[in-house]
């Protein structure tokens, strides 16, 4: 049954983007990129929720730049 609900997931998400795009003659696909997530993530805020989540589970992070 999940991989059904899963189908069904994206065949509707496909034809949301079928039905935008003819309902908007100038609309145009944009590709975002491989490497569009990897972008979007804030390097230090993630760095810090780390440690956080170490230093929860009872270690000392000392952090140290990359050679």
């Amino acid at each position: 049954m999940p991989k059904k609900k899963a189908l069904a997931a994206i065949e509707r998400s496909i034809l949301v983007v079928i039905f935008h795009l003819l309902s908007n003659p100038t609309a145009t696909f944009t590709d975002l990129g491989s490497d569009y997530y990897a972008k979007r993530i804030d390097q230090k805020r993630r760095t810090d929720q780390l440690v956080r989540q170490l230093e929860a589970l009872g270690h000392h992070v000392t952090l140290a730049p990359a050679a």
